[in-house]
């Protein structure tokens, strides 16, 4: 106990520091800001591997699993990495919703701030519930293992398209109908008080879609990474380091999209992988030990960024 409420601490912190001192005064963030707090996070998470390896070692935090030092860092890093791989298409739509709602870009910071506080109590729900169910009733592992495949094959097969529209979102209808809302933004604010009516911005607007969103995303990236491994501590600190870098990467990224558009195939892929892990993984353990689990993300990440260069390169040449 007194580790997870070390490191859920040490994580306000961080969110303190970055809202109260890095970021206080709202500002359009440059791709070399960008840039330099995306190799931070980045190496930060990957640093935490040592400390996960330090816990086990000593044994200072439950091991339901029984898992060797070395281990649990191999499971660490492969399950960040597929978080992290998986938030791709979150920035994806990320950047659709502020397009949609015309929110600055010095005021972006501020609504994935607070739209990471959320989603760090919304994953850690359902990383609880979800470890609770599959210790529960170990058959489950069957059906995420087969939803995963599900969503990787309607990935495959959907009408790129097909564009989302955060108007006409559930969200935005919901929140239209408790508050008024305002086309006005006024500095940070996320609600407005005109002729003594309060008004939500779309500020907030955007923040709550952005949430709901996350939360859709989480229906895949949650059972996904339980199919490395079901270590509750494993699964929160990874997750929690991939939402962390989301907004630095966001901004790295949000001018880079297209460039990257094969990254797609990357996550099918992965997803296609850990679907059939969960499902064989009892019946076969000897096939999917954790060096071949990180081994193949890391390379389909790797063909999925190389190959979207080169295509993307190609692509302007002939421009």
């Amino acid at each position: 106990m007194l580790v997870w409420i070390s490191f859920i601490v040490v994580i306000f912190i961080f969110l303190a520091l970055d809202l109260g001192v890095f970021n206080k005064n709202p500002h359009i963030i440059s791709t070399k800001e960008a840039s330099m707090w995306t190799g931070i996070w980045v190496t930060l998470s990957i640093a935490f591997s040592g400390v996960v390896y330090w816990l086990y070692q000593n044994n200072y935090i439950s091991n339901p699993d029984g898992l060797k030092p070395i281990g649990a860092s191999m499971k660490y890093l492969t399950g960040y990495l597929i978080e992290l791989s998986l938030s791709i298409d979150n920035i994806f739509v990320i950047a659709i919703i502020f397009a949609s709602f015309k929110i600055p870009q010095k005021f972006q910071h501020r609504v994935l701030f607070w739209g990471i506080i959320g989603a760090i109590l919304f994953r850690g729900l359902m990383i609880f519930f979800g470890v609770a169910i599959i210790n529960k009733f170990s058959w489950t592992t069957y059906l995420f293992g087969a939803f995963l495949i599900f969503t990787a094959a309607k990935m495959f097969l959907s009408n790129d398209e097909e564009e989302f529209n955060p108007h006409e979102s559930f969200i935005y209808k919901l929140v239209s109908k408790i508050f008024p809302i305002s086309q006005e933004i006024n500095d940070q604010k996320f609600f407005l008080t005109i002729d003594r009516k309060r008004f939500a911005t779309p500020l907030f607007v955007a923040l709550m879609v952005i949430e709901v969103m996350d939360v859709v995303f989480a229906l895949d990236s949650v059972p996904a990474i339980l199919a490395i491994t079901s270590d509750p501590f494993l699964v929160f600190s990874s997750n929690i380091f991939a939402i962390l870098g989301l907004r630095s990467m966001y901004f790295f990224l949000a001018n880079m999209l297209e460039k990257f558009n094969y990254l797609e195939y990357s996550l099918i892929a992965i997803l296609t992988f850990v679907g059939i892990k969960m499902i064989l993984s009892h019946h076969y353990p000897e096939y999917f030990p954790e060096w071949v689990s990180l081994g193949f993300i890391a390379v389909s990440l790797l063909v999925g960024i190389l190959v979207s260069l080169k295509m993307g390169g190609e692509k302007d040449l002939e421009e």
